[in-house]
């Protein structure tokens, strides 16, 4: 199997049992080599992510003192909250101290705190809210694949996502004026905090790499339609570290190919109510492989996470 495979989701609980079968066997494969695989076949409209995409694009464009003013305010449940340049370190999350990111981002969850909606560019609050339910959907049906994958029944996961704590993303890497600085990367290297991340990505140079078992980082491939997803750090808890949440960093742009290597990224971070205890599933537990973890409540774990991510 390839390091990042492809996965049509297409045959999953159709007619076909063998062919629906080879998509939950793909996918569990997948989750305990490197936790990440690419999906087609997904449903969702082509329509909703470009819009997203595009108006994203527009807001990213605007004034650089318009756009901080919306810095650091959370004021409203269901808001967006703005990340300017470089005020955000990922590798912070796993120890590492480094300068910012060299990236900007608009962040929505309708039970997170943001500010106000910006006026313009008009139908901004309805792209993210359209583009989070296709995103709702496609998890949903992610899960009961991992359910079929280790015996547990497909609605198992479904009451821990009533209230949940999802959020999405839209994130800008912006072609480089300048020089980073020493250790500075767009994203620096860092594993997601949550369930699983769907992410509509882009073919760009400074891309999206993922840290094989043997240390060699390899490129993730960008295709046309497709979505990266990725296991997260409290999912490979659920699984006792069976299935793994794999370091990922996306890398600067070639010093000769910075010129349109301007990139923007759409991740959907799958998180459960604050509530709910992540904890050893049962399907990984035995008296051979006891629990790795003491259970936590989610909130209290995506509390210290966040902080950690702070530049």
């Amino acid at each position: 199997m390839q390091d990042i495979p492809i996965i049509d989701l297409t045959a999953f609980g159709g007619a076909d049992q063998r062919a629906s079968n080879a998509v939950v066997r793909g996918v569990e494969a997948a989750c305990g080599k490197l936790g990440f695989f690419l999906v087609t076949g997904h449903g969702v409209d082509p329509e909703i992510v470009q819009r997203l995409y595009d108006l994203a694009r527009a807001f990213f464009d605007r004034d650089e003192a318009e756009k901080r003013l919306m810095a650091g305010l959370d004021t409203e449940l269901g808001g967006l909250a703005f990340v300017p340049f470089a005020e955000e370190t990922l590798s912070g999350t796993v120890g590492v101290t480094t300068p910012g990111d060299c990236k900007e981002s608009l962040n929505y969850g309708p039970r997170l705190k943001g500010g106000p909606w910006p006026s313009h560019p008009v139908g901004l609050a309805a792209a993210f809210e359209d583009y989070f339910v296709a995103m709702e959907a496609l998890a949903a049906r992610i899960l009961r694949i991992f359910c079929a994958a280790v015996g547990l029944p497909r609605t198992f996961f479904q009451p821990e996502f009533e209230g949940h704590l999802s959020a999405l993303r839209v994130i800008n890497y912006p072609e480089p004026k300048g020089p980073e600085l020493a250790g500075q990367v767009r994203a620096g290297a860092h594993t997601d905090y949550g369930l699983l991340t769907i992410l509509r990505s882009e073919a760009s140079p400074g891309g999206l790499q993922v840290c094989r078992r043997d240390g060699e980082w390899v490129d993730v491939p960008a295709v046309d339609g497709a979505f990266v997803v990725n296991i997260g750090d409290a999912f490979m808890r659920l699984t006792n570290d069976l299935w793994v949440s794999t370091p990922h960093r996306v890398a600067n742009p070639p010093h000769d190919r910075r010129t349109g290597s301007r990139r923007q990224s759409i991740p959907f971070f799958l998180n459960p109510r604050a509530t709910t205890i992540i904890e050893c599933l049962k399907p990984f537990c035995s008296s051979e492989r006891p629990a790795r973890y003491e259970p936590v409540p989610y909130g209290e774990y995506i509390a210290l996470k966040i902080k950690q991510a702070k530049a």
